[in-house]
């Protein structure tokens, strides 16, 4: 991860849409639409589940990730990791936690190190989802080159995930988004829009 580490923030800057923009592939959306524990989803389907940093830092909100809870210009402190299963990169996630929310008991999330942000957070009884945003990201997306850095292959658009969460009226933003070998892409090679667009250019030889 050393290389990666100089490459931070990766960002993500990419236009968010509805979830009931969801593609139409079942198992895809089954992904990108569960409101469980990613990390224990993730852990159920490996021996070895691990998180590596790829930096952490605070910066002012900017203007395409701020929202009615966290504002434009607020500090927030970004966190950007890569979940493994299995040696195998399955999702990047890059969180936004305003200071303002990192007191009481929230003030440990500013030192999580490699353990799971979304593990602590689904422990907590009194985390609240508010909304569920999706975004479908082209090869030339800033988070696909993070994808070659790791060895995978950038065959189709990638999807991801945002969600804004809150704790005791604290306000924190998740987004996660799916790396190419991630399993929540093993039916979108045959049935998905690779594969469609593929077709689509095979006739039009």
């Amino acid at each position: 991860m050393i290389e990666l580490k100089t490459q931070f923030p990766i960002g993500l800057n990419v236009n968010w849409i509805d979830a009931t923009l969801a593609p139409e592939d079942d198992f895809l959306k089954d992904w990108l639409l569960d409101l469980t524990s990613l990390t224990a989803r993730l852990k159920s389907h490996c021996d070895v589940f691990r998180v590596d940093v790829v930096g952490q830092h605070i910066e002012c909100c900017q203007a395409h990730e701020a929202n009615e809870a966290i504002k434009e210009g607020e500090d927030v402190l970004v966190r950007e990791v890569v979940l493994f299963c299995d040696d195998v990169p399955h999702v990047f996630a890059r969180s936004l936690l305003p200071l303002t929310s990192l007191t009481g008991n929230e003030r440990k999330l500013a030192n999580l190190g490699e353990q799971p942000l979304g593990q602590v957070l689904f422990n907590n009884p009194k985390l609240h989802r508010e909304i569920l945003q999706l975004a479908e990201l082209e090869p030339t997306q800033r988070v696909c080159e993070l994808a070659l850095m790791l060895n995978c292959t950038v065959e189709h658009n990638l999807w991801g995930r945002r969600s804004l969460f809150t704790i005791d009226n604290k306000p924190l933003m998740v987004a996660e988004i799916f790396l190419p070998a991630a399993k929540a892409y093993q039916n979108w090679h045959c049935t998905g829009q690779h594969s469609r667009k593929l077709v689509d250019s095979i006739n039009t030889i």
